[in-house]
């Protein structure tokens, strides 16, 4: 039971160092003093978290690319 009262989570995820480390140290190029010093919200908006993204596939274009695409 967790201490707000409700259960507990049964599974949790680990953190995807891996990948964190690759975009902010290989892809971003931040040094890792830079890097150590950010929080998750700063890397987050630096790695493109917050940036504006298309729509999503409608039903109508998705229609149409079936009937182009048969297959």
């Amino acid at each position: 039971m967790s201490a707000a009262g409700g259960a507990a989570p049964t599974t949790a995820r680990a953190f995807p160092w891996d990948a964190v480390l690759d975009a902010g140290l290989c892809r971003l190029r931040l040094p890792p003093e830079r890097f150590w010093t950010l929080s998750l919200v700063e890397f987050a908006a630096m790695a493109g978290a917050f940036a504006a993204r298309p729509p999503g596939l409608g039903r109508a274009a998705l229609e149409d690319l079936m009937r182009t695409f048969p297959d």
